[in-house]
């Protein structure tokens, strides 16, 4: 029985090694990481666009956050988890109809795959506004009169992604991804998306995020 227990232990200690030194096995080199593209010219999907497929997929606008708790269609809380991160919303609510949800998420996944194929750091993908009531509009009309009366966020299917800022996973990793790059990946990750006819895309220049809609 003793040989047997120390036969045990040791297994379970190469077990142990093993899997704690594959687990820290340095990276890769990391791969060049390019965007071959244009921004403005491959993802320019109009307003017209996005208000097409809110209209089919979306809810009716509501009032207020309490409205969209009993929205005509149900909706999924968007929280932050382990692929993107959900920014404090100031002019939005934080639902979307289930398609936008699952859209999210697998942007969110697909970045993430995307840096481990190219050997870099993983970072998380930011939320800066969801879905939009009407009260939201309204004040954003009163800072911003380019703000649009008929936003596609009104429907729940509609999110922004900033471009300029991501959420690094792990603190302890030194190497460190330039946001110019990781605009890149995230932009091949939503190319890939736009063709599939999964959603539309615009590239805001001065507000520095992807407007997404889902299809």
């Amino acid at each position: 029985m003793k040989i047997n227990n120390k036969l045990l232990l040791l297994l379970l200690t190469i077990s142990f090694t093993t899997i704690f030194y594959s687990c820290n096995e340095k990276r890769g080199e990391l791969k060049r990481i390019w965007f071959k593209g244009s921004y403005n010219r491959d993802f320019n999907d109009l307003n017209d666009l996005h208000l097409s497929s809110a209209l089919k997929i979306g809810i009716e606008p509501v009032s207020s956050r309490e409205e969209a708790e009993h929205a005509s269609r149900k909706m999924e809380e968007i929280t932050t988890n382990d692929y993107y991160e959900v920014e404090e919303l100031t002019h939005s609510i934080p639902f979307l109809v289930p398609e936008a949800a699952e859209l999210l998420e697998e942007i969110g996944r697909n970045f993430q795959d995307s840096l481990t194929n190219h050997n870099a750091s993983i970072y998380k993908i930011k939320v800066t506004s969801i879905t939009r009531t009407v009260d939201d509009i309204k004040k954003l009309r009163k800072r911003n009169l380019n703000s649009s009366l008929n936003s596609a966020h009104q429907y729940g299917t509609t999110f922004d992604v900033s471009w300029n800022r991501f959420v690094k996973i792990d603190e302890t990793d030194t190497l460190s991804i330039p946001k110019e790059d990781l605009k890149m990946v995230l932009a091949m990750v939503l190319r890939d998306l736009q063709k599939a006819d999964r959603c539309y895309v615009k590239h805001e220049r001065k507000q520095g995020c992807f407007h997404i809609t889902a299809r």
